[in-house]
């Protein structure tokens, strides 16, 4: 066993609520215990579910005395591994999924101990801008694309091949990932966008076919280029997008939900479902079954080999960096709806 000891420099927070609620932090860090790795975190990954989170959505009680510290995504460098981790070692690059689900320590802080199924290896061609956008978006993600009845449980290069799949948001984190990921696997992607420089990054990231909502008819324009519709539809905001869904997808495809933009209720009509076989299925990643998870690593990993997956600019995705001091204002950037990874940077020095 490699041990690490001292302190660690973080941010949290002792109760629910704004962006006031974040405070500067210091954590003890002692040697990792039994299937523990001890990281030295270059990046934190600062997605919305880290903002609704701390404004107190699904939360788990802190206790008096004790903080939050936020953020499930990361990436750096190993620094100590404990008893029984024989995949890692120190000096290994890796990044983190699921950081602070269940736990009061996430990735806002310098250095975290954590359980090696939550750490996967970061090839060094990978940055670690990259590493810390992986978790909450990538996983998700593949889940969206591999939950039709007829498969594929696992997504590979050439897994989707002759699968059309429409992405909703193009431009947004999961719907990236989406894009980047369905377009290794060899589907036909549609993705749906609000604005020119929106429709420039879906494309970025791979996109076949970018629709431009606010001026073109999104169901005669799928129609059009994909006459027999689409297999699989991945969906951010459902309660206004239904009945575009329900023009374009073809008699047994799948209806994949992963947010509620813009309404969190939903009427369907059981008759057209009926009709259509459809399967609707709500994916979140916090209770996604554990062989589904590591699935998820599994191929977010071989297309990170790959190098069929990335970010910034050039993969549709572009990367807002905060100092870890500045992780208020990375928090209500969130909530204004960027273009783009908001991020905290925590050490300088960087691959």
């Amino acid at each position: 066993m490699t041990t690490g000891v001292g302190r660690s420099r973080a941010f949290g927070y002792p109760s629910t609520g704004t962006v006031e609620v974040l405070q500067e932090a210091e954590r003890a860090v002692s040697a990792p215990g039994l299937g523990q790795v001890q990281i030295r975190l270059s990046r934190s990954g600062v997605n919305p579910t880290d903002v609704k989170s701390r404004r107190g959505a699904l939360h788990m009680p802190i206790p008096d005395g004790e903080v939050q510290v936020p953020h499930h995504d990361g990436a750096g460098t190993i620094v100590a591994v404990g008893e029984g981790v024989d995949v890692f070692q120190p000096g290994h690059r890796v990044w983190t999924h699921l950081a602070a689900y269940r736990r009061l320590d996430g990735t806002a802080q310098e250095v975290i101990t954590l359980d090696s199924s939550r750490v996967a290896p970061l090839p060094d061609h990978a940055s670690f801008e990259l590493g810390a956008s992986l978790g909450v978006p990538f996983l998700t993600a593949h889940r969206l694309l591999t939950l039709r009845e007829t498969g594929p449980r696992e997504l590979h290069a050439g897994a989707l091949a002759d699968v059309a799949v429409l992405v909703a948001g193009g431009a947004g984190a999961v719907g990236n990932a989406a894009i980047q990921l369905a377009i290794w696997a060899g589907a036909t992607v549609v993705t749906t966008v609000s604005s020119a420089a929106k429709a420039a990054l879906a494309r970025a990231a791979g996109a076949h076919h970018v629709i431009n909502y606010r001026d073109e008819d999104v169901s005669a324009r799928v129609r059009a280029l994909l006459p027999d519709g689409v297999d699989v539809v991945v969906e951010v905001s459902p309660a206004v997008n239904l009945p575009i869904d329900l023009e374009v997808l073809r008699t047994g495809g799948a209806l994949a939900v992963y947010a509620n933009d813009s309404g969190a209720d939903l009427t369907l009509s059981v008759q057209r479902l009926m009709w259509l076989n459809l399967q609707v299925a709500f994916v979140i990643l916090y209770s996604l079954p554990e062989e589904q998870l590591a699935s998820a690593v599994r191929a977010v990993s071989a297309a990170l080999d790959a190098r069929a997956i990335g970010v910034g600019p050039d993969h549709g995705l572009p990367v807002l960096s905060f100092a870890l001091d500045d992780i208020a204002a990375a928090h209500a950037a969130v909530e204004s709806g960027p273009i783009g990874k908001i991020q905290l940077h925590i050490h300088p020095v960087e691959r």
